[in-house]
């Protein structure tokens, strides 16, 4: 078994750090520069998911493989749907295979599109017979997630009378639906999103377009984590914007309860810890419906710090690279918390001891890897399979040592 050990942090946590690209960001222009060729995407995301995306956009043969990463097989899915004249089997790894698929699959299908499950039914691996797609209306769960909506919003343009998406239910996951539309709004195609609809109007040319994709907020929140759990230390980020697409941006507002101050520089972001902030601080709670990409973060943050919290919106996280909310009960408690889970909430009870030296297995999760790391602070620790965090953030491993070394 591949294990790293971290011993415990004794000095300042100082230095500064360049984060990729958002994958978010970026697997989504990826998709739109296929529609759009005039498009130039700047600061691409060096994650496995963007890799695998641009090795799937340029692939020649008739099967892909996109492993774990769900972004990918989610948009993958819809673009493939559209692609005229091309027959397409994509699959992935045992956990994709047993990920479901069929809200998309049917919300594809009701617009005429032609896919057929290869093995188990509502699951990959998919064989996708691209064709043009007539209809223009779609409708499909709000609470679903946000990955089906978006791959769904991304062929929108493409299509001859463009798409008319109605919401059943209440929308969660709303900010990466409107990176999504402020990504398209880039491209200058137009749109409307009045009550439960959204209409998307059809455009099949764009001018010369640059977009700088701005740097990763989800991997930025294992550094709020480092600094609310240290003392006396500060960081910079760049390339950050104080006006951001992405969700995980309230990380600001929700470090600053935990401890950490942020200040915005040109194009980077410089954190610093204020303890004094969360002697008050009894229990964090918490509704992460629209960022349940940092609710591990969090978690573990307020373990180290020996607080109560509760955290809900978190339905998605059981159809993630493993279920998370089981990972997050089981290794907290291998460290000495406490914590219930329901399918969509998580209760950590306070608690000032932390277990020393304990493996945290990561389950093919690369959020499991770097949400744990921070402890380091208070104890030494192990992380299993560290190379997992390639997923996202390939240079996590240095960038950490940089810091705290």
């Amino acid at each position: 078994m591949n294990l790293l050990k971290i011993d415990k942090i004794t000095k300042t946590v100082t230095g500064n750090i360049q984060i990729t690209g958002s994958k978010s960001e970026t697997n989504r222009l990826l998709v739109l520069q296929q529609f759009y060729p005039n498009l130039k995407i700047e600061n691409v995301s060096n994650s496995d998911d963007s890799k695998l995306m641009q090795k799937a956009l340029a692939n020649t043969s008739n099967e892909i493989n996109i492993g774990h990463a769900g972004t990918a097989m989610r948009f993958l899915t819809a673009h493939f749907s559209v692609k005229e004249n091309s027959e397409i089997i994509l699959t992935g790894s045992h956990r994709m295979k047993n990920r479901p698929i069929k809200i998309l699959v049917d919300a594809l299908k009701s617009l005429g599109a032609d896919i057929q499950y290869l093995e188990k039914e509502g699951y990959p691996p998919l064989k996708i017979s691209g064709k043009k797609l007539t209809k223009d209306f779609v409708k499909i769960d709000g609470n679903v997630s946000s990955q089906y909506i978006s791959a769904l919003l991304l062929i929108a343009p493409t299509l001859k009378n463009g798409l008319q998406l109605k919401f059943k239910g209440e929308v969660t996951s709303i900010p990466y639906i409107n990176m999504t539309l402020q990504l398209l709004s880039e491209l200058g195609i137009q749109y409307s999103w009045e009550n439960n609809v959204i209409l998307i109007q059809p455009k099949s040319t764009i001018e010369n377009k640059t977009i700088v994709v701005e740097s990763d907020w989800s991997s930025a929140s294992y550094y709020f984590s480092l600094l609310a759990l240290s003392s006396n230390s500060e960081i910079m980020l760049a390339s950050y914007k104080k006006t951001s697409l992405q969700g995980d941006a309230v990380l600001v507002d929700i470090y600053k309860q935990l401890g950490v101050d942020t200040k915005f520089k040109k194009n980077s972001i410089i954190l610093s810890n204020q303890q004094t902030a969360i002697h008050n601080q009894q229990t964090v709670v918490l509704d992460l419906k629209s960022a349940p990409d940092i609710a591990q973060t969090i978690a573990v943050t307020c373990f180290g710090l020996g607080l109560e919290c509760f955290l809900t919106g978190l339905h998605t996280l059981k159809i993630k690279e493993t279920d998370r909310l089981v990972a997050l009960k089981t290794e907290i408690e291998k460290l000495g918390g406490e914590v219930t889970i329901t399918d969509e909430t998580l209760y950590l009870k306070s608690s000032t001891k932390i277990k020393e030296n304990i493996c945290i297995s990561t389950y093919d999760d690369h959020r499991m890897a770097m949400a744990f790391v921070p402890l380091a602070t208070k104890v030494s620790i192990q992380i299993e399979d560290p190379n997992v965090v390639s997923k996202s953030y390939p240079t996590f491993w240095e960038d950490f040592k940089k810091i705290t070394r």
